[in-house]
């Protein structure tokens, strides 16, 4: 019989009758196994505890424990970076809730996929100022994608899979399910799948033909055209269909941090990374163009430099799945909303067609942008001082390891090195915190990424600062054989910050220096600290000895490695646009450029 000819008694549909009876915190459990989750971070606590009991029980579910719930955070983010699937964390209420919030927000400001369940305090004590009680629903709404607060227990299976469908579905992003203590300890039919019911959720995925062929158009036309790519290429795994449109319009393709192997670096048409740190060719050519198709990118202000002075002379085509990113910064020509893995398809088509009328000319624009390729490489000046350059540290890391690894990195001067002397060749390859510029990021993430791609490399590439914040997710990686390997770009400062008081404060250090390099009290002293961790140690204070510590890393596969390699404080991270002034004034050196301009 029909459910919906049964009796007609308030009880539940005749497809409960067998359901299985399960607790709230089994229900939990239930739902990420039959979600396909084969592996979650978290970190137990009181009013999580009931999901803990189920979770000790299952023999789908890995659960990782964690140190601290920022790093369950950041390894389901780079769990979700380096695989494309959805990351899971798990926390308790209260502080083991907010310490979740760090990642939450980096998640969001990177359209990654995660979803982090958290206990709550029982629903009568809620408003009480119980303890360990946070409105952590309140506190996420601003950097989710959706919360949701789970006070029964048969809402608990529609509460996860809603949060994965939305989580991983249009713009991908962060989801949070509170759920109370007594959700997870009362009992209720399970019944799968669950109902979804999002009212006013439909993602547009397919774009208006209209919109895709007045773009083809422009391309045709365009006699300055780049490919401006940002991450939303990787977040909708549209690499190949960007090469083939980049290859069928002969355009110039410029990859934002977030976007470092949605394009290969190799690929003749590649320009590099755009932005304060970008290459020469890659700034300039966003300045020069005529046309800017932004693929996935939101014109973020370290790209754009000052965004009323940015490409002043080009038409924008800005396709992206959030509606709600197109003409936020910059005035869209040609908006489209849909998913890039379908209009890229759809916009190679059609310029096809376009071009068959009217062939682009883009050779005079081609022989500009290689003359700034020729007379602008990227490069770096060996340090005076006698200590290592980590720029080549960093490109013997890539080098030696090969497009097939993974390299997360914090966040800083290592940060754009890593994206800068890398060479990436592939999506998913780099792994950072682009939009939160979050320290602390890279240990968690590369432990995720390790998780995620047991087969690959992973490396964090950390600065000295960075570390400090996360380094306890190395007792996680040995306990847990996770064999990611570190490299600490160890400059003993706040590196970025100590460059901006070079440039910007007359050379005064103020509260910058860590004590933790060459001559100073190494405090602490990284070989001693990795070692108490259970890691293999090394430290590197001489380029001849780089080579022999990065092999070493990469035949250990028993446990995590960590390299601290010594060098200079007095490096900087060329080219530079200072904040706040046009992109045409993009420094190549320090010596190399026009004088810095004062910031509005």
């Amino acid at each position: 019989m029909p459910a919906e000819t049964a009796a007609a008694v308030p009880r539940p549909p005749a497809r409960t009758a067998t359901a299985p009876v399960l607790t709230g915190a089994q229900a939990v459990v239930r739902s990420l196994e039959l979600l396909g989750v084969t592996d979650v971070f978290g970190l137990p606590g009181g009013a999580i505890l009931p999901v803990y009991d189920p979770l000790m029980d299952s023999s789908d579910l890995r659960h990782i424990l964690v140190r601290h719930e920022q790093g369950a955070g950041h390894a389901a983010e780079g769990y979700a970076a380096a695989s494309n699937k959805i990351g899971v964390a798990i926390a308790t209420s209260g502080p083991g809730a907010t310490n979740l919030v760090t990642a939450i927000a980096d998640a969001y400001m990177d359209s990654v996929p995660i979803v982090c369940i958290t206990g709550q305090v029982f629903s009568n004590l809620m408003g009480t100022d119980a303890f360990q009680e946070a409105d952590i629903v309140g506190i996420t709404m601003p950097i989710t994608k959706h919360s949701f607060l789970v006070k029964d227990a048969s809402e608990i299976p529609g509460a996860i899979a809603a949060a994965f469908e939305i989580a991983g579905t249009g713009r991908p992003g962060p989801v949070l399910v509170d759920i109370t203590k007594d959700a997870q300890q009362a009992e209720a039919p399970f019944v799968w799948p669950p109902k979804i019911d999002l009212p006013g959720y439909r993602p547009v995925t397919k774009a208006h033909g209209k919109q895709i062929q007045a773009a083809a158009q422009l391309i045709a036309e365009a006699k300055k055209p780049v490919l401006y790519v940002g991450g939303g290429v990787i977040r909708a795994k549209a690499s190949e269909e960007l090469l083939a449109l980049a290859e069928s319009t002969g355009a110039p393709v410029v990859t934002t941090l977030m976007a470092r192997g949605a394009f290969p670096d190799s690929h003749a048409q590649h320009l590099g990374m755009p932005g304060m740190h970008g290459t020469v060719p890659a700034v300039l050519a966003l300045q020069e163009a005529d046309l800017l198709v932004s693929l996935g990118a939101r014109f973020d202000d370290r790209v754009t430099g000052k965004a009323a002075l940015f490409a002043p002379n080009a038409q924008v085509v800005h396709v992206d799945i959030d509606p709600a990113e197109i003409s936020k910064i910059r005035t869209a020509d040609v908006p489209i909303v849909g998913d890039l893995k379908d209009v890229l398809v759809d916009l190679e088509v059609a310029f096809r067609q376009a071009s068959a009328v009217s062939q682009p000319d883009t050779a005079e624009w081609w022989s500009f942008l290689d003359g700034l390729r020729d007379e602008f490489p990227l490069g770096y000046t060996q340090p005076s001082d006698g200590l290592m350059s980590p720029q080549y540290v960093i490109q013997r890391i890539g080098e030696l390891t090969g497009p097939e690894g993974i390299y997360a990195a914090g966040v800083g001067q290592h940060q754009m090195w890593a994206a800068q002397f890398i060479k990436y060749e592939r999506p998913n390859a780099w792994l950072n915190s682009g939009g939160a510029g979050t320290m602390g990021y890279s240990v968690p993430a590369a432990m995720g990424a390790k998780v995620a791609q047991p087969d690959r490399h992973v490396w964090a590439i950390d600065g000295d600062g960075c570390f400090q914040m996360t380094n306890q997710e190395l007792a996680t990686c040995a306990i847990n054989n996770i064999p990611i390997k570190v490299a600490i770009i160890n400059n003993s400062s706040l590196g970025m910050v100590r460059q901006w008081q070079t440039l910007f404060y007359d050379g005064r250090y103020s509260h910058t220096d860590l004590n933790t390099g060459h001559d100073t009290i190494r405090i602490p002293d990284f070989v001693k600290l990795a070692e108490a961790y259970g890691c293999l140690a090394i430290r590197v204070e001489k380029e001849e000895d780089v080579d022999a510590a990065i092999k070493t890393a990469l035949e250990t596969n028993d446990r995590p490695v960590v390299i601290d390699f010594v060098v200079s404080a007095d490096a900087m991270v060329w080219p530079m646009v200072p904040q706040g002034v046009s992109n045409s004034y993009v420094q190549y050196a320090r010596d190399h450029a026009p004088a810095f301009e004062q910031e509005d």
